[in-house]
């Protein structure tokens, strides 16, 4: 078997002994993410925000596991309501914006969120 290696960052953790990410060969997968401003467990006010700090976190997991919004294959969001979907589009297209090669993405609203979350899978090649 090939070497786990645990993705930790700067600005986020969890309470518990998980890591934010694991990264074993070429594939790095993300534990959940809060939309925490970082260094904090403070949500931001708006959806607006909250997703910019998911964004934030991937990109800061990315860069610890050696790989880049290149790598990603999926996303999965959750959403507290259909309307905070939308939230999603411009941080989507600012980093995938070659309609040719985006990764698949999975939103699912769940009324038991109070917050958005977002979890990742990439391949580094």
């Amino acid at each position: 078997m090939a070497d786990r290696r645990s993705i930790h960052i700067d600005g986020l953790s969890h309470l518990t002994a998980i890591p934010v990410a694991s990264r074993i060969g070429p594939l790095v997968m993300s534990s959940i993410i809060a939309p925490f401003d970082p260094g904090t467990r403070d949500v931001p006010a708006t959806i607006d925000e909250q997703v910019r700090n998911l964004f934030t976190h991937v990109g800061s997991m990315l860069d610890a596991a050696g790989a880049s919004w290149d790598h990603i294959v999926k996303m999965n969001f959750w959403v507290p309501s259909a309307d905070d979907r939308l939230a999603l589009e411009a941080p989507w297209l600012e980093h995938f914006p070659d309609e040719a090669s985006r990764p698949a993405r999975h939103t699912q609203v769940s009324a038991d969120a109070r917050i958005p979350t977002a979890d990742f899978t990439a391949y580094v090649t």
